[in-house]
């Protein structure tokens, strides 16, 4: 049964990586310019950056299993009102999309700690191999979907998934005896008081920065180069599907508090070479496409991994996943929004390329010092109270 966490990790991705090969086709309908564009890319982001801080509280009175359940069905609603629902609709269903998935963000790697604390690492790769798996897939289809039917479908058509979990999930919610998840007051110093923390929020951040830049432009950016609709959608799987092989391979370098200042700075280096790629031999856009790929699917297993190992006990890991999440989303979200505005302002890609250059050097940066960090007791070796299970979770 606890195999299913990787399940509702499939529905964190797809209704937002749908849109971008989509953008030319919802902004002819819906009138939208590049930056209109960028904001609605942007929104699920500033979602998460709201809703994160108040997970615990929303999985404490529930349950951390039936705010999971909770979510998933909020999902699947979002996605048809954001089709169905009118103009309106598009802008509010993609707020509630990003709701619903900022809980599953912030509460899926509290459960993969609590559940698989003999190997943190590994689990973390798994469950973003899910993500990334879900990811890709809907970027590839959206278009080969839309082509016969229409835009709204091809993105309402993942409700259907996150009810097909939601099924799935049922019974774990069944199995929790009572709706309390996690405990009320936190342990030690505050997360928002620790230096660690700040850093790994940083590090999260900056990694989802330059992963929602790209995979909300970089279709639109290679259509405006001449590359079909289609091959792009393709080339964006490509992007995310790469992003498996870094998830699976980066756990090596992060096993041992020793290596993980290299990890961090192994799984960064990718987008920024391949962003320096793209400015310099734009003809090779496949080869930059594959490394950027290697890196954002390192770089996310890197962030995940730091919030699961940063937190002395379950109350802490969950408060620590909330910050990292909130605040790093926030920044994210301006990614999107600053690369359309750049676009539209002068008329071409290249300043936006720049932009996610920059934000990829940060991310170096800021990955290397949140890694070289000192950890938990627990990473150390040195001897600690067990945190148990809270009552009602399985």
């Amino acid at each position: 049964m606890t195999a299913t966490v990787f399940l509702v990790a499939l529905c964190l991705r797809p209704a937002i990586t749908a849109v971008g090969p989509l953008l030319p086709q919802i902004s002819v309908d819906e009138h939208l310019g590049e930056a209109a564009q960028g904001l609605l890319g942007a929104l699920p982001l500033l979602a998460f950056a709201l809703v994160s801080p108040q997970v615990h509280r929303f999985a404490r009175r529930l349950g951390t299993e039936r705010a999971v359940l909770a979510a998933l069905l909020v999902l699947a609603a979002g996605g048809v009102v954001r089709s169905y629902a009118g103009d309106h609709g598009l802008w509010v269903g993609t707020a509630v999309i990003g709701c619903a998935i900022a809980v599953g963000n912030v509460l899926v790697p509290v459960i993969v700690k609590r559940d698989y604390a003999a190997n943190v690492s590994r689990a973390t790769g798994y469950y973003t191999v899910c993500i990334t798996l879900a990811a890709a897939t809907a970027s590839a289809l959206a278009v080969p979907i839309a082509g016969p039917t229409s835009w709204r479908f091809a993105l309402s058509v993942w409700s259907l998934l996150a009810l097909l979990i939601a099924v799935i999930w049922l019974p774990r919610t069944r199995a929790s005896a009572t709706p309390v998840a996690t405990p009320a007051a936190p342990s030690g110093v505050s997360v928002w008081r620790q230096p660690r923390a700040w850093l790994i929020t940083a590090f999260m951040g900056l990694q989802s920065t330059t992963f929602y830049m790209l995979v909300t432009w970089l279709p639109t950016i290679e259509i405006a180069g001449g590359v079909s609709e289609r091959t792009a959608g393709l080339h964006l799987f490509l992007f995310q599907g790469m992003g498996i092989i870094g998830g699976l391979t980066i756990p090596f370098l992060l096993r041992h508090p020793r290596h993980r200042p290299l990890g961090a700075v192994v799984a960064s280096l990718p987008v920024l070479l391949a962003i320096i790629g793209l400015l310099t031999a734009p003809a090779l856009a496949v080869a930059w496409t594959t490394i950027a790929g290697l890196g954002q699917g390192a770089a996310l297993v890197t962030a995940l991994t730091l919030i699961s190992l940063g937190g002395r006990d379950h109350a802490e890991t969950t408060r620590l996943s909330g910050m990292a999440q909130s605040l790093g989303y926030l920044l994210a979200a301006s990614g999107p929004f600053l690369a359309g505005l750049l676009a539209e302002r002068t008329g071409a890609w290249t300043a936006s390329l720049f932009l996610v250059a920059g934000f990829a050097l940060l991310q170096i940066a800021a990955g290397a010092a949140a890694a070289r960090q000192p950890g938990t007791p627990q990473e150390n070796g040195a001897p600690s109270q067990p945190a148990g299970r809270p009552k009602g979770l399985r």
